[in-house]
């Protein structure tokens, strides 16, 4: 008779889009009402990275209740308590308490909580973390939230065209909310194909930690002097990308003696069109088990991996048993694979 194992097995994934957008068109006229002499040709920041338009927070909303907004029909849908809150962000409502106590108040959770933190692969590095928590024995029921409002970090007023290189970045990011339960789920080790996820692997090359910085509020500019603005070198970014390479996706897949054309569904972080064609040619997937989100969406920082599997479920592009690999990039830099069966 198999032995069963324990296995963190995704039950539910949720996002909150919020309705007010701001196109690319209409960024640009407020760049050159606020900056007169910057010479910003028509289109430039659709053409350059294909991003249409971006979402924004609805007036007097905290990146806490982004995350609850996408959190609380998951944990109205569980099946059982939560067990344990992991709130995943590049954003934050306060340096000190963790924002995770207080989307747990907002969705009246009672139980214990953290922060983990990674730039935009912080969900995905969440998941990791509640997986190994899961398999453990230590929780059942871990959900993981997260709330993106970058949108307070744009840079309006520039003092010149390096200062609006290095603040790009922001104009196409997005705000956003998500969230994912995974469930502790027992399957004989004799189960031809069991849910739940079964590997990933993460790298970082920490070396380049000052590519992309939102440089305030720790100790290094504690009182924000200057402002809390997006400071990115954008080129210096996607080489640093470009040497690290998405090798770790096929050690991964290698690891778990999956091959690649058996994978139902690829989420990418997206940070520009163009650029998500560059790492689907890389990974050699079918670009067509893939689904471009940053046009209609922009960069939803760590909320990019849960809206693509919502929208693959939406649309019948997965199901149960399905398998699903999720690819994670991140400012730091760190890369991240995970591969899912549904």
């Amino acid at each position: 008779m198999s032995a069963a194992r324990i296995r963190a097995r995704l039950a539910d994934v949720e996002t909150f889009l919020p309705p007010v957008t701001r196109s690319a068109d209409e960024t640009e006229q407020c760049l050159r009402a606020e900056n007169p002499d910057l010479k910003l040709p028509t289109g430039l920041i659709a053409r350059l990275t294909g991003v249409d338009r971006v979402h924004l927070r609805p007036e007097g909303w905290q990146t806490s209740d982004l995350a609850a907004a996408a959190a609380r029909p998951v944990a109205e849908r569980a099946g059982g308590p939560v067990d344990l809150l992991l709130f995943a962000s590049a954003s934050q409502d306060l340096i000190e308490p963790a924002t995770s106590h207080i989307v747990a108040s907002k969705l009246g959770l009672d139980c214990p909580v953290m922060d983990v933190k990674n730039a935009c692969n912080s969900v995905i590095n969440a998941m990791e973390v509640a997986t190994a928590l899961i398999e453990s024995g230590r929780y059942r029921r871990v959900l993981v939230a997260s709330g993106e409002q970058p949108s307070h970090a744009v840079r309006w007023r520039l003092d010149g065209r390096e200062q609006f290189l290095r603040s790009f970045a922001g104009y196409t990011m997005s705000d956003a909310g998500a969230a994912v339960l995974l469930e502790a789920s027992e399957a004989s080790e004799a189960a031809a194909a069991p849910a739940g996820v079964l590997g990933s692997r993460f790298v970082a090359r920490s070396e380049h930690w000052q590519v992309g910085t939102l440089p305030t509020g720790g100790s290094v500019n504690p009182h924000a002097v200057g402002g809390s603005y997006f400071d990115m070198d954008g080129a210096a970014l996607q080489r640093a990308f470009a040497r690290v390479g998405v090798g770790l996706v096929q050690e991964t897949l290698d690891q778990l003696g999956i091959d690649r054309s058996e994978l139902d569904f690829v989420a990418i972080h997206q940070v520009a069109a163009a650029y998500h064609g560059t790492i689907v040619e890389a990974l050699g997937v079918d670009v067509e088990r893939t689904l471009l989100t940053v046009a209609e969406h922009g960069n939803l920082a760590s909320v990019t991996l849960p809206l693509q599997l919502r929208l693959a479920l939406d649309r019948g592009l997965v199901g149960e048993g399905s398998l699903v690999a999720l690819i994670g990039l991140a400012g730091g830099i760190s890369l991240g694979a995970m591969v899912v069966r549904l």
